[in-house]
């Protein structure tokens, strides 16, 4: 999707895509490129092309990533030159292969000669749910620095924390879910606590310390909560309890995420933002009727309007990696190579496969005054998300077939 700050900030422009991408535009502009799935050949080679494309084109000078904001920090200075080209390898063995790891070794590649470097930015809840850690660590030492008395406060939530940390979020959600009660409601209220506290000696912390440090460290502890909220969310939405909506905690911080890089970027940055599809497009996600989710690029477009892009990816035939839960596996699931069946009618995927096209990309912006017969849903690995696909994204691009990649370590 692509997203643009509002008319009385400067003008940055950034691009955002994930598994799924997207782009956005705010005091910088974005362009994002979405996927239904994290784990298919073509769409990752078209996330290279389109990164390489919008960088020497069309000045694009930010990756952001479907990456824990506090993670990305490492990786920024790595894709700018920093450690050996192994040290890539290392800090992404725990992470889950995402498709991140080319991307950046492009970006490195890059950065040796370009006159302006690629940034990098995470923008996610840390370790994207599998684990509060990278996020409560350094709040632990910035708070040593400027208000030591909370330190044990902080120390007593890393524990808890490090009692369930795992993976991803499909280890860490249930893990999570068997901790005593007492331990679950204690983490919540440490977190709550210190987040007011935060907000309310700002101006403390900011004679004891830098404003940088604060801002980074308050967006740090604030992905903490969301995340918490978000294992709570979690549960209820497995047990069948949860209330409404009540996943876009983790949306509403990877909004918030990609605002904070965009409002310390220079005038003129533009970003390419890449996120699942689910994650960027700019309607809610709803399944079986009801409505579990505002996904980020519903709250980018209410923040930055016509700026912000959606660049949807599908496939209309092939192989998808459907995903099973598995609590043994070491990310919590284990993929499942499914041939896709034929697209249903009705589907975004039906109407490129009327068209008769090989590689096709369809600009939904001018048919939403052009077409009266609209697709109504878009393919989410085997399945469907049932949405208004042409208010959803602003342009779909599809592939004739998909493939699974090979030899991947989930």
């Amino acid at each position: 999707m692509l997203s643009r700050s509002p008319t009385s900030t400067p003008r940055r422009r950034s691009t955002t895509w994930n598994r799924s991408a997207a782009s956005s535009e705010t005091p910088a502009s974005s362009r994002s490129a979405n996927t239904p799935t994290s784990f298919i050949e073509e769409f990752a080679l078209l996330r290279r092309r389109i990164l390489r494309f919008l960088v020497e084109h069309c000045g694009f000078t930010v990756l952001a990533f479907e990456y824990g904001f506090s993670e990305g920090f490492p990786l920024d200075a790595w894709a700018r030159g920093e450690g050996t080209d192994e040290y890539l390898a290392v800090h992404l063995a725990t992470a889950i292969p995402v498709g991140l790891t080319e991307p950046l070794q492009w970006v490195r590649r890059h950065n040796r000669t370009a006159s302006a470097p690629v940034r990098f930015a995470g923008i996610d809840i840390p370790a994207a749910g599998g684990s509060l850690l990278p996020a409560l660590t350094p709040v632990a030492d910035y708070l040593r620095g400027v208000d030591p008395e909370t330190v044990p406060a902080v120390e007593t939530a890393i524990q808890i924390s490090a009692s369930f940390a795992g993976g991803s979020a499909a280890v860490t959600a249930p893990a999570w879910a068997r901790l005593p009660t007492a331990e679950q409601d204690a983490l919540t209220a440490i977190l709550a606590r210190l987040l007011i506290r935060f907000r309310a000696l700002e101006p403390l912390y900011a004679t004891r310390g830098d404003r940088h440090d604060y801002d980074l460290a308050l967006h740090r502890l604030e992905g903490a909560c969301h995340a918490d909220h978000t294992f709570r969310a979690m549960a209820g939405l497995f047990s069948g309890t949860g209330l409404t909506a009540d996943t876009s905690a983790r949306d509403a911080y990877m909004a918030r995420s990609v605002r904070w890089h965009l409002e310390r970027l220079e005038p003129g940055t533009r970003v390419v933002l890449a996120a699942h599809n689910a994650h960027i497009q700019t309607t809610p996600i709803s399944f079986d009727g009801r409505l579990t989710g505002l996904p980020m690029g519903q709250q980018l477009q209410r923040a930055l309007g016509d700026a912000y892009f959606a660049l949807g990816l599908t496939s209309v035939a092939g192989h998808t990696a459907d995903m099973h839960r598995d609590e043994k596996a070491p990310f919590g699931f284990t993929l499942g190579d499914t041939v896709l069946n034929l697209p249903d009618p009705g589907s975004v995927e039906a109407a490129f496969a009327d068209a008769g096209l090989d590689l096709g990309l369809a600009d939904l912006r001018r048919a939403r005054t052009e077409v009266s017969d609209r697709p109504d849903r878009i393919r989410l690995q085997g399945t469907y998300v049932h949405t208004p696909v042409i208010d959803a994204f602003d342009a779909v691009l599809a592939t004739p077939a998909s493939t699974v990649v090979k030899d991947l370590r989930i």
